[in-house]
């Protein structure tokens, strides 16, 4: 079996791996999983309503898992995409709320902007330590997603005066209107489309341009890179710059779309950690990370209404998203499994 193959197989054989064990979680728990993925299903795809808030939550999904993706795909390990996409929400908020005597054709796009820059700018931290001092990416970023959450707190706070700012403008909205009344009054915006044009940038950038080969050459083997001429330094800090700049306009769609605000976390949002799921599972690939975020999404609003119509707690969909990860994770094994049965298949 060819490794394409293979590496198309292995995300499906994880989901229905992680389906199945959540099946018999439920069962043993006393739970019909029959009416739980019932009550899944109709949670996604019930009402219009259910579609556009699904939509809703596969757009920062999308922009979080190419910011991971694009990172693995150049051999980095961008554990930060939370603290980014963090900062990206507020420096959106902040610029929407600054600028709101600009028509929205400057004050969107401007407001969009500032997202991705406040994004790399936090990316570039790890990636100028890392290329400069070789510190690992993984332990800056960490640290580096505390450092935004409470930066972040202390200049919602020292603005507003308050735990939340106003909301923004008309002017810097990504809200839609029409697409509201087309899916119900949904909270569903325009980000979908700027996340999809994302992952095409993502997926031209790496496949179809000189730059991309360079990343992706650099995250192979730096020595051979360097060998070849190639600035090993320069490359590990663009790629972080421009895996921030993802997570920063993930965090845009959450500012100017979903919420229109920025608010006090008490915590983190969860979304760029999720983003590391969502990318494993998709394979680093821009399609991939798209059909992942779209799994990941359904499962997430498909789970609020399982304790309504099934009874069941929308922690055991929690529990299977968990699985699934663990089923990627463990794709070495099933990778083995596949060209096991297909050797014998040949014989």
């Amino acid at each position: 079996m060819s490794n394409r193959l293979s590496n198309l197989l292995i995300p499906v054989i994880s989901v229905l791996l992680g389906i199945i064990v959540g099946t018999i979680i439920m069962l043993i728990s006393g739970y019909d999983p029959v009416s739980g993925y019932t009550a899944l299903w109709q949670g996604v795809f019930g009402e219009v309503y259910y579609v556009g808030e699904t939509v809703r939550q596969v757009t920062p999904y999308i922009l979080a898992g190419l910011a991971v993706a694009f990172a693995f795909r150049t051999g980095l390990f961008n554990i930060g995409v939370e603290g980014q996409l963090i900062m990206g929400w507020v420096a959106a908020v902040w610029v929407g709320l600054a600028f709101d005597d600009l028509p929205k054709i400057i004050h969107l796009p401007l407001a969009v902007l500032a997202a991705a820059a406040a994004g790399a700018v936090w990316g570039f931290i790890p990636g100028f330590l890392k290329a400069k001092y070789r510190v690992h990416e993984v332990i800056v970023t960490i640290m580096l997603n505390y450092t935004a959450l409470h930066i972040t707190n202390a200049i919602i706070r020292n603005i507003s005066g308050k735990d939340s700012t106003e909301r923004v403008p008309e002017s810097a909205s990504l809200s839609s209107p029409f697409l509201e009344a087309l899916t119900d009054y949904s909270r569903m915006h325009w980000g979908i489309f700027i996340a999809l044009i994302c992952a095409f940038i993502m997926w031209f950038l790496l496949e179809k341009t000189t730059r991309g080969y360079e990343l992706r050459s650099v995250g192979f083997n730096q020595n051979a890179s360097q060998y070849a001429g190639m600035n090993v330094n320069r490359n590990i800090i663009l790629s972080m710059v421009i895996s921030g700049a993802f997570a920063g306009l993930a965090g845009a769609m959450e500012g100017l779309g979903t919420f229109g605000y920025a608010s006090i976390k008490g915590g983190f949002t969860g979304v760029g950690f999720d983003g590391i799921a969502v990318a494993l599972l998709g394979g680093n690939a821009a399609i991939g990370v798209i059909l992942a975020a779209i799994l990941f999404g359904g499962l997430k609003i498909g789970a609020l209404n399982m304790p309504l119509e099934a009874n069941i707690p929308n922690e055991l969909v929690d529990i299977i998203i968990a699985l699934i990860i663990f089923f990627v994770a463990s794709s070495y094994m099933i990778r083995w499994v596949i060209q096991r049965y297909s050797k014998k298949g040949v014989k």
